[in-house]
């Protein structure tokens, strides 16, 4: 038996690492040299302005691209497995998923067992029994045999995150989850990903563009601006008006509530006069 064959996909909390991670596209470094740890079972939102490397780093965390220094996910050296493999380690989902037209939400969701299966997808009893609980757990089982895209953007992203969790992976990753949403879907799919967190002990990755979302839901905070990491910590520490100020360039208020999280607002550039 190999190796890889061996290896047990953890089911306890997952420590994710990035060891020197460097990421080079088009001959411009767009990653440079960021080290970060993230602790199992906690969330962590990468933030920054565009253009800073938000989106690469997650993306040489899912195989997407190729990069300099080492990813862990528990104690395994993420390049070292297939991506088959390593997608039973993590469920990645993308800021612009694409979703087969035509496509029943089970089936949609059902794809996330593709990395148990062969080089024929043939979905066993179990994986159907799995889709079909994380349907009901999402509040989607009513739309089961309904089209993907006849849903509406809240019920798209939910089923999207459908297929990330039949995977049934210890690590969560999610590249702006809510991007497309308006403020209620935004904070529906949040809070669902919070609980569900709870519920399995998952490790959540996800990048983010609001700051108050980043301050609100996330244990550990981690700025990137041209691809350097610049600050990370928990939100009361890394979220202050001189850091917003230096890497967005808006002046911003901050305000800490009794459970450590931030919420930011920024500031008028100048007032309007009628």
């Amino acid at each position: 038996m190999s190796a890889a064959a061996a290896r047990v996909v953890p089911t306890v909390p997952t420590e994710v690492a990035f060891n020197s991670i460097t990421v080079e596209l088009g001959g411009r470094r767009v990653v440079n040299d960021v080290t970060l740890r993230i602790p199992g079972g906690s969330w962590l939102s990468v933030i920054g302005p565009n253009g800073a490397g938000k989106t690469t780093l997650i993306r040489a965390l899912s195989g997407a691209v190729r990069h300099l220094g080492d990813i862990r996910i528990g104690d395994v050296d993420a390049s070292s497995i297939h991506h088959r493999e390593r997608a039973r380690y993590l469920a990645v989902v993308p800021q612009h998923p694409l979703v087969p037209i035509g496509m029943s939400t089970f089936d949609y969701a059902l794809l996330g067992r593709t990395p148990y299966q062969g080089l024929r997808f043939s979905p066993s009893r179990h994986d159907r029994n799995v889709a079909t609980e994380v349907l009901h757990r999402l509040d989607l089982g009513e739309f089961a045999h309904r089209r993907v895209e006849t849903l509406s953007g809240g019920e798209r992203q939910r089923v999207v995150l459908a297929r990330a969790l039949t995977q049934d992976t210890p690590v969560l990753v999610l590249d702006e989850p809510t991007s497309f949403l308006d403020v209620g879907h935004q904070l529906e799919v949040l809070e669902l990903i919070a609980s569900l967190r709870a519920d399995r002990d998952l490790t959540v990755v996800t990048t983010l563009h609001d700051l108050s979302v980043a301050g609100q839901f996330a244990d550990q905070v981690a700025v990137l601006a041209d691809g350097h990491l610049v600050a990370n910590g928990v939100p009361a520490d890394v979220l202050t008006p001189t850091l917003i100020t230096c890497h967005w360039g808006v002046e911003a208020d901050t305000a800490v509530d009794d459970h450590g999280g931030v919420t930011v607002t920024v500031r008028r550039r100048r007032a309007i006069h009628p």
